[in-house]
């Protein structure tokens, strides 16, 4: 018989689309090329996370163990455990899911899959053997990999993407990274805080370009001040390789140019979708899959979800589209919702979190609005923690005092920054979080106070 639905994909789309089905009582089948988890699980945002935690109790240890009254003497990193540690990490968790399936009675195939017709999916497996599944509806959901950059072709070596520089195996003197991205920024911290010299080259005028002006400039500021050569405005020209170290040459943003030669250069200039092969698939300029409001593509039954329909690249808006992909296609009156807010988070240190719209989005569209921010510092739970940089700025409507828009940079800022989700969600105004108590010590009263602050009666600060 055939199934309810086929998901070509395991990763954060594809795992929480199935067992979504599963739970409307649907029969399910998973096709996934590698490992159930996807590229999030086993090799972008949870053994990164691994690996960043490895570097704040490493630097906890190493540069701040004095301040909290704390003496360490002999004190070495193993590089190859640290790296262990995180590759445990997502094996564990990929063995989770693998037990949802099971506990959601959801079929697993591993192997690489080709829509031939509407309804059937060929499965060709490592060993050559080829399966014909056959479903009523298809969910492609295959994410994307690190983009391709033919000026910067990647050899494995000496030119890394992100998922060589989860399991590099030794730990490199120097280190180029282009692109300021979530990947970019993050790897930069981590390599740096375990004592590699980075230089970080962005071609645009900020690092993480897409945040707010003021989270760019502190995180560069930050950056900085750990030793972080930082490069904006920069275009890297060519890469010269040897067996053992690269050479960029760049041309600055005042027009010099200058070449920087390191043992490792990462690549992190963005991401290309991955396509299966499906006769009749339609595809946007940018190579992504066009769907509409349903989520439905050009081939009758066959849908598509997650980092493979463009827009935004995330984990958690993967699931999210997959999640209302699914109830879309079994219950036709449900109209599907489509990606509005959307937390956004980088986790390197200090970290930078946001939702809703920057201050240059407001500007642009001519919308009136007010500020309001309270730093970290004046915050007595960050005092005692000994994580004082940064701050919250929020951003409201100014005539009706809507939340339009939240920043954070700082300790826990990509755990805050779910509450200020939820507001926007909920259409909250200021004086709605000013009627809010904000339990005291914690961090969260920033967001208290910088609500106060927009109309000039923050009580700290």
């Amino acid at each position: 018989m055939p199934y309810d639905l086929i998901v070509i994909g395991g990763g954060p789309a594809g795992y929480v689309g199935a067992i979504k089905a599963a739970q409307l009582g649907k029969s399910v089948v998973c096709v996934e090329k590698e490992r159930v988890g996807g590229t999030c699980l086993n090799w972008g945002c949870i053994p990164t996370k691994a690996l960043l935690k490895n570097a704040e109790v490493y630097e906890t240890l190493a540069k701040k163990a004095a301040e909290f009254g704390m003496k360490v003497d002999g004190f070495s990193v193993d590089w190859s455990e640290v790296i262990g540690r995180s590759r445990k990490i997502s094996d564990r968790l990929a063995g989770g899911v693998g037990f949802l399936f099971k506990k959601n009675k959801i079929d697993s195939v591993e192997g690489e899959a080709a829509i031939t017709a509407p309804g059937k999916v060929q499965v060709t497996a490592a060993d050559g053997t080829v399966t014909t599944l056959e479903g009523t509806n298809i969910m492609i959901c295959t994410g994307a990999v690190t983009r391709n950059v033919p000026a910067f072709p990647i050899n494995g070596k000496t030119v890394i993407g992100s998922r060589e520089a989860l399991v590099l195996p030794e730990l490199p003197k120097s280190m180029i990274v282009i692109g300021s991205g979530a990947i970019g920024s993050e790897f930069s911290n981590l390599y740096h805080t375990f004592g590699t010299e980075v230089t970080l080259i962005e071609a645009l005028p900020r690092i993480l370009p897409n945040e707010d002006d003021d989270s760019c400039q502190a995180l560069e500021r930050a950056f900085k001040k750990q030793g972080i050569k930082c490069l904006v405005g920069a275009k890297v020209e060519s890469l010269s390789t040897t067996d053992n170290s690269v050479t960029a040459t760049v041309t600055t943003k005042t027009g010099k140019t200058e070449e920087i030669t390191a043992d490792v250069c990462l690549v992190a200039v963005g991401v290309q979708p991955v396509v299966p092969q499906a006769p009749g698939l339609e595809l946007t300029d940018r190579g992504f899959i066009k769907v509409d409001s349903r989520y439905a593509t050009s081939i009758p039954g066959v849908y598509a979800t997650g980092d493979c329909i463009g827009g935004v690249l995330l984990a958690h808006t993967a699931s999210f589209e997959a999640v209302q992909a699914v109830q879309g296609m079994f219950d036709p009156a449900y109209q599907p919702k489509q990606v509005v807010n959307f937390p956004s988070c980088t986790y390197c240190h200090p970290q930078v979190a946001s939702v809703g719209k920057t201050e240059r989005a407001l500007k642009e569209a001519g919308i009136e609005y007010k500020t309001g921010k309270f730093p970290f510092q004046a915050l007595g739970k960050a005092v005692a923690s000994g994580e004082t940089e940064g701050f919250v700025k929020l951003l409201f409507g100014k005539e009706h005092g809507e939340l339009l828009g939240a920043h954070i940079v700082g300790d826990n800022a990509t755990e805050l920054i779910a509450t200020l989700d939820l507001g926007l969600t909920a259409e909250l105004t200021d004086e709605d979080i000013h009627s809010t108590i904000f339990a005291h010590p914690t961090l969260s009263e920033a967001i208290h106070e910088a609500t106060l602050a927009a109309d000039g009666h923050a009580i700290h600060a």
